[in-house]
């Protein structure tokens, strides 16, 4: 019996997945980053250039609730799309930024964000003819 590396073993678990399966585990990171405050703070962090205070974020997404917004980074910085940085000041001072990871997936989120703000009033035309056709 042949032994494998542990990178072939990546190699070989990375070609498995399949986001059409059930069981693959892709399926709950298409959840996470689907998530439309996870699109939103994507793209925040993504065009200011820089770290963002929480505050400056908790500002900028309008509607998006204390508790949410915490789990939210916690979240992306679990998936190692956003670093935290405390700085010890009075009060403390918390800033966030995307990482390398976070960087390449904030090109798509960019995209994707662009085109629902681009293609909105098309979208809202049709819901009103679809609407009108079943009433």
């Amino acid at each position: 019996m042949a032994t494998t590396t542990a990178a072939q073993r990546r190699a070989r678990a990375k070609a498995e997945y399949d986001a059409f399966l059930a069981g693959c585990p892709s399926r709950k990171l298409l959840d996470r980053i689907s998530d439309k405050w996870v699109t939103l703070i994507l793209a925040a962090l993504g065009g200011a250039g820089g770290p963002m205070r929480y505050s400056e974020l908790g500002r900028l997404l309008a509607g998006i609730s204390q508790k949410m917004l915490t789990q939210t980074l916690r979240s992306l910085e679990r998936d190692g799309l956003v670093t935290r940085a405390v700085t010890p000041t009075v009060p403390v001072t918390v800033t966030y930024e995307l990482t390398a990871l976070g960087s390449s997936l904030h090109l798509l989120m960019r995209g994707l964000k662009a085109w629902a703000q681009e293609h909105m009033d098309e979208v809202l035309a049709h819901r009103e003819t679809y609407d009108a056709r079943d009433a």
